[in-house]
């Protein structure tokens, strides 16, 4: 493989394995750049990125996308759609008259995904394996285009531990249901297990982020479990094989070691970014303390009022950043 050029997939030796990266060799963890850790891409005719429609030949990435700075992905479609529009008036941008804001993955039903200058607003669906699929493709998007300096958000949607409803949770450790910061991944019949983390600094921007809002921006851990109902400790599930004073004993354990809300997708999240060396970090609203129940009955529209929150808090993140690009 060449050296030359932008675009070129440089392999380095890391530890016996071939790590690709988009830019000339360096040392492992080196910021800025996208680690795309698979000596297999560098030898196929064609990356197809099948769950979003888009690929190597077929399009051209570095064109579309090598400007991104900014990924911020969350469960809903209609959620990154909304944030994408928000987006074009916190940050001023101009959409060419006669045009729109457009889904540029409308050919799968997949995944959405918007472009606002430097930012995408991308759909990553429910739980572990919807968001998996979605990072690896996007991971790869990025280093394709050639990307430097990104950095990932999480924004969503959270059950609080200890907290009013309507507060957003800033992530300060992402942890599995046992308290281990770290995912377990079956690769081959054998379980591989990556650390998750999340970046501290950026973490912490994001607290400073708030500004005399309404509603109220901590620091804390979150749990990340692999199902709603009995992962979480739930009454209300098809199924439930332990008791109220159980599932009590339990969140309260899990409030007493930090953990200030629970959701489906952190773990993975902190573990694929940093495998990637990539900057991320999570930014989630509570729709309910989960130590006084288990269902949401918070109308919506103030339940769509409330996933506005952690959207303003990146948004001004983003703001600032772009001040010093």
């Amino acid at each position: 493989m060449s050296e030359e050029g932008i675009t070129t997939l440089n392999g380095t030796m890391m530890n016996g394995n071939i790590e690709l990266t988009n830019g000339r060799a360096h040392k492992e963890g080196a910021n800025g750049f996208i680690h795309i850790k698979n000596p297999h891409i560098s030898n196929m005719d064609e990356d197809v990125l099948y769950h979003f429609a888009l690929g190597t030949k077929s399009h051209d990435l570095k064109k579309m996308f090598g400007d991104v700075k900014f990924v911020c992905i969350g469960g809903s479609p209609r959620r990154m759609e909304r944030f994408a529009h928000f987006l074009v008036k916190e940050l001023g941008y101009n959409v060419p008259s006669g045009l729109a804001l457009e889904n540029i993955t409308n050919a799968t039903d997949r995944y959405a995904m918007y472009k606002v200058g430097p930012v995408l607003s991308v759909s990553h669906g429910m739980g572990v394996p919807s968001v998996s699929i979605m990072l690896h493709e996007i991971i790869k998007m990025m280093f394709h285009a050639g990307c430097t300096d990104v950095e990932f958000f999480r924004i969503g949607t959270s059950g609080g531990l200890g907290l009013k409803p309507g507060t957003v949770v800033v992530t300060s450790e992402a942890v599995d249901g046992q308290g281990k910061a770290s995912q377990d991944n079956l690769v081959l019949g054998k379980v591989v297990s990556r650390p998750s983390v999340l970046d501290k600094d950026l973490a912490e921007r994001l607290l400073q982020c708030s500004m005399n809002d309404d509603f109220e921006v901590i620091m804390g851990k979150t749990m990340c479990t692999d199902d709603f109902y009995e992962g979480q400790g739930r009454l209300d599930g098809a199924f439930c094989d332990y008791n109220e004073d159980e599932k009590m004993a339990y969140l309260q354990d899990c409030h007493n070691r930090g953990v200030r809300n629970i959701e489906m997708e952190s773990v993975c999240f902190g573990s694929m970014c940093h495998h990637a060396g990539i900057k991320c970090a999570v930014v989630c609203v509570t729709l309910l303390d989960r130590l006084q129940g288990d269902q949401v009955s918070t109308p919506h529209d103030v339940l769509d009022s409330w996933s506005q929150r952690p959207m303003t808090i990146v948004a001004r993140h983003i703001k600032n950043r772009m001040k010093t690009l």
